[in-house]
């Protein structure tokens, strides 16, 4: 045998919210624990608003995060400030988290540019969504070569589902990112389903986390419906790449109970026992019931906090829907860093036209 190594399985709770082991320290926070569980509750709340907005036409096409709350609150809660987010379609909880607003997450599924404009500095210096699959991996290994670089203590935090990591530019990440040692973060969000295609036919391996064996670092898989053990490995991962061991593929393992997208009826093609059995292990209703074991949570605080996230989301549907139109040249502004001399000409006529269809509708 010239190498072995060991993929570790993280889990703390059961389906019901039992303990299943001894917990971290960390754990004996329950403040901590209250402030991520409300989060996820919030995450939930406005991930249904954004359905129902979508469904009566008032957004664009959008990715549900229903039943992987737990994966982007833990994600957003462990990182840094200074850290660099680099998302894909399906991060509103980690978003969230980062201090990007509800609003501005409608205005991006809205077709509006001031959604990629966040106003909270963390946020800020974050990627916007990616929607191509996997290519966000590369930008991620290109911020974190900066910071090896200019020896900042700074990680890059990727995310993906299980269909980006078939990607060449997925692979193509993994290898730079193994070859150079870069402080990154891979996190993958395993929810069984790229889109129609299940799992088990996409790749021949046992598990996703396998992949960075290959690539000559570290991965390891948690169960993506337990906060408490999501929060806990991704502390793990992003201090190890933080201080110059390398960097990490996390495997999440979760469900996707909702459609891909709003364009998507996943009932054509999912069993309906596989998503009922899915509902039983969800992360939510996980982490209420162990807290309500611990006898830090009930129904009268559950039914509170159910009314604080609804009247939130209330709001920030409010502010999207007051935010106007925006500047008929954000459709070209946001395409090149300097606008090149040859399509100058349509950005010159697309502001002429602009201001006559103004003036032809002032005079009404």
């Amino acid at each position: 045998m010239l190498h072995k190594v060991e993929l570790p399985y993280t889990r703390f709770l059961s389906p019901d919210g039992q303990l299943l082991g001894e917990l971290p320290a960390w754990a004996d926070d329950f403040n901590l624990l209250t402030r991520l569980y409300r989060q996820m509750v919030l995450t939930r709340l406005f991930d249904q608003k954004a359905v129902a907005l979508q469904r009566t036409g008032r957004i664009g096409t959008y990715a549900p995060t229903l039943g992987q709350e737990a994966i982007g609150v833990a994600v957003g809660s462990v990182m840094h400030a200074e850290d660099v987010l680099i998302p894909y379609y399906r991060d509103t909880a980690v978003q969230l988290m980062r201090g990007v607003r509800m609003e501005e997450i409608l205005l991006y599924w809205g077709g509006d540019e001031r959604g990629s404009d966040f106003a909270e500095p963390a946020a800020a210096q974050d990627f916007p969504i990616c929607v191509p699959i996997a290519t966000q991996a590369l930008h991620a290994c290109g911020v974190a070569s900066a910071f090896k670089i200019r020896g900042e203590h700074r990680v890059a935090v990727t995310t993906c589902g299980d269909g980006a990591t078939s990607k060449g530019d997925f692979l193509e990440a993994l290898n730079v990112a193994g070859a150079w040692q870069l402080p990154v973060v891979f996190v993958v969000n395993n929810n069984q389903w790229a889109i129609s295609v299940p799992r088990r036919i996409q790749c021949g391996a046992p598990t996703l986390a396998q992949k960075a064996i290959g690539a000559g670092f570290h991965g390891e898989q948690v169960d993506g419906n337990d906060m408490l053990a999501v929060y806990d490995r991704v502390q793990v991962a992003l201090e190890r790449a933080r201080h110059g061991k390398g960097p990490v593929l996390l495997e999440c393992l979760s469900y996707r109970l909702g459609d891909h997208t709003t364009a998507d009826d996943a009932t054509r093609y999912r069993p309906a026992d596989e998503v009922k059995q899915a509902w039983l292990e969800e992360p939510v209703k996980r982490l209420q019931r162990f807290m309500v074991g611990q006898g830090v949570w009930d129904e009268g605080r559950e039914q509170a906090l159910i009314s604080e996230c609804q009247g939130l989301v209330q709001r920030a549907v409010d502010n999207f829907e007051t935010a106007g139109i925006q500047a008929p040249e954000s459709v070209m502004d946001h395409v090149y860093a300097q606008w090149p001399a040859s399509l100058a000409g349509q950005r010159e006529e697309l502001l002429e036209r602009a201001a006559r269809r103004a003036g032809d509708s002032s005079h009404e």
